[in-house]
């Protein structure tokens, strides 16, 4: 990638797009013929973002990527894995997770979920924090429904640190061994308490701004612990846009979700104006991130901001916009 440039007051226009005063913390990279553009807002390159449940496209690539080194096939299930005993989650199949149509719900009722999201919301704290033992724990007694799509932050959970099982090591080492470490950078981290943060850590606030707990666990960490950089958000895009990213199958939708959209491993792929555009989002108590590629026009968008307010939609204009001028006739 050439033609890095850093922007810290949001001078760039489609960083300036984003309301300073809903985002005052916020980065951006657009990915367009190898080149790459980056700026910043109240932060620089040092600054980590939580990437919430952008950590789901992740663990898409490690599911791929597993599937490529024949770790697992088709019919893997749970409890080839995981210790789940005779648990209905045990007959899970991995491939069921990875498409959000397990049967498994969206959290466990044994995490008490109402009552976390209620403390979040009144006191900033983070509604999760389970180990891995924990998490287990909580599997074991959840129920299965129909196997429709459903998104599933347990589902995600269980199908990352089921691949790590796979692979015999945490998950926090398997992402930095097969995706991370090949993309040559150490960007991405998932911290199981806070007093792991990385010194550039920044602090998530709320849409009205009062600072949010950070979002730690060992159990979430597949789903939605993960934190990076925009350096490293930047160079996952690129990877993605020209295959050399590990796993980079999991983009290929294989299966419907939700009105006018199709799946991969994590990976939505959606027509926008008759272009096929393939994405991911994430949003913690204080965060909020998005990436998006057009890969016929190999563009790429990313948006990071240390703020609970929307962004989507900010994403997908700043990928057409920029898609539109890469195929605009180069006129001299």
């Amino acid at each position: 990638m050439t033609g890095a440039a850093g922007v810290e007051d949001g001078s760039a226009a489609w960083l300036g797009a984003l309301p300073g005063s809903r985002h005052p913390v916020a980065a951006a990279a657009v990915v367009s013929s190898g080149n790459l553009t980056t700026a910043y807002r109240g932060t620089g390159p040092d600054g980590d973002f939580e990437i919430g449940s952008l950590s789901k496209g992740l663990t898409g690539l490690l599911y791929a990527e597993a599937r490529t080194r024949g770790e697992i096939g088709d019919g893997t299930t749970l409890g080839d894995l995981l210790p789940l005993r005779d648990a209905p989650a045990a007959r899970v199949t991995l491939e069921s997770l990875s498409t959000h149509r397990s049967g498994l719900p969206g959290l466990p009722r044994s995490a008490h979920p109402t009552r976390r999201t209620l403390a979040l919301w009144r006191h900033g704290t983070n509604p999760y924090g389970e180990d891995l033992d924990q998490l287990l724990d909580q599997a074991r007694g959840v129920p299965l429904g129909k196997p429709r799509p459903r998104y599933s932050n347990l589902g995600f959970e269980l199908l990352g640190h089921a691949l790590a099982a796979a692979a015999d090591t945490p998950y926090a080492a398997l992402l930095r061994r097969r995706v991370t470490d090949p993309l040559g950078c150490d960007d991405f981290y998932v911290p199981a308490t806070a007093d792991q943060l990385r010194p550039g850590a920044l602090t998530g606030r709320s849409r009205r701004g009062r600072p949010r707990e950070p979002w730690t666990g060992e159990a979430v960490g597949p789903a939605g612990g993960v934190r990076a950089t925009l350096t490293g958000m930047a160079r996952l895009t690129a990877a993605l846009l020209d295959g050399s990213a590990p796993g980079v199958a999991a983009l290929e939708p294989v299966a419907p979700f939700g009105s006018g959209a199709r799946i991969g491993a994590a990976w939505i792929t959606v027509r926008m104006k008759d272009r096929d555009v393939t994405w991911h989002n994430g949003g913690t108590g204080g965060f909020r991130s998005w990436l998006g590629l057009d890969r016929a026009a190999g563009t790429g968008v990313v948006l990071l901001s240390a703020s609970a307010a929307p962004l989507d939609r900010y994403g997908f204009a700043l990928l057409a916009e920029v898609g539109a001028a890469a195929d605009a006739p180069d006129v001299r």
